[in-house]
């Protein structure tokens, strides 16, 4: 998809996401995070298809920050996995649509919401897939507060002890956890060190950047022994100036008519980009 078509469609999930943030609301802050990246990965680089799930050669994509399922929700209605209608069963007992992944949706690979958990899991199926002889790509998505868990480090000491270079973490780094920053609670940086110490190859870009993404992703593996990372710089709402790099745009939950004007705001700031990039094609 062209830049302007993957722009338009985060737009939309964007719109999606706030109109999950109300009526008991969602993680809407790290959801706009990391829109992008998902838009990005569903619009052409992963090779799995809605109607081919039990495709043996397909790659997988786990959300180990399952908090951010409303960015994740948001991309399916959009390339047609689920029905737009259906989010609006958000939190209702009667769907599987809530505040974290839910494999009764199909495309959700795996249940999430402990954090820490599904690097080990996409291990897993990285190692099963390179067993079979396949090369199937497992993209495992993680947020940054989450890597103080352990559990996050010791996969990728056996990662590396097996030289799994199908297996890829991207980190979103928007610089907090929860209510409070990375670096006042538990200081991450140097962050790619500390990855390169584990084993793996890395590489840095703008999680915003559709053309860096392109760029870094198109490299994958980036060393034929070791496992990738990708560190994504990100901004916690994203697209919405009023609630980015907020500490307490963790979880929303908006009443209808704060959520349509942050909708306004979003379209106002989306024009405004629109605009600069034109002037600056001119």
């Amino acid at each position: 998809m062209h830049i302007h078509e993957l722009k338009a469609r985060s737009l939309r999930v964007r719109e999606h996401i706030l109109h999950l943030s109300t009526d008991g609301g969602c993680f809407t802050g790290a959801s706009l995070s990391c829109t992008d990246m998902l838009v990005f990965l569903y619009s052409g680089f992963l090779r799995v298809q809605r109607d081919r799930l039990d495709d043996p050669d397909r790659d997988f994509l786990l959300l180990s920050k399952g908090h951010d399922v409303p960015a994740l929700y948001g991309t399916f209605a959009e390339i047609g996995w689920i029905e737009k209608e259906r989010l609006q069963n958000h939190l209702s007992p009667h769907d599987s649509i809530y505040w974290h992944p839910n494999r009764n949706i199909p495309g959700i690979e795996f249940h999430s919401g402990s954090l820490g958990h599904l690097p080990a899991v996409g291990l897993g199926i990285a190692l099963d897939c390179k067993l079979r002889g396949k090369q199937n790509r497992v993209i495992v998505v993680t947020g940054d507060g989450e890597l103080d868990e352990g559990s996050v480090w010791e996969t990728l000491l056996v990662a590396s002890a097996h030289k799994a270079n199908n297996l890829t973490i991207v980190v979103d780094r928007n610089h907090f956890q929860a209510n409070v920053r990375t670096e006042e609670l538990i200081p991450l940086e140097p962050l790619a060190d500390k990855f390169e110490a584990f084993g793996c190859a890395v590489a840095r870009m703008d999680g915003h950047d559709f053309g860096q993404m392109q760029e870094t992703f198109s490299r994958l593996p980036f060393d034929p022994e070791k496992p990738s990372v990708i560190i994504a710089d990100t901004v916690r709402g994203k697209g919405v100036p009023s609630i980015e790099a907020r500490a307490d745009r963790w979880f929303c939950n908006f009443t209808h008519e704060e959520v349509d004007a942050l909708v306004r705001e979003l379209h106002g700031e989306a024009q405004a980009d629109l605009t600069s990039e034109t002037l600056t094609v001119r």
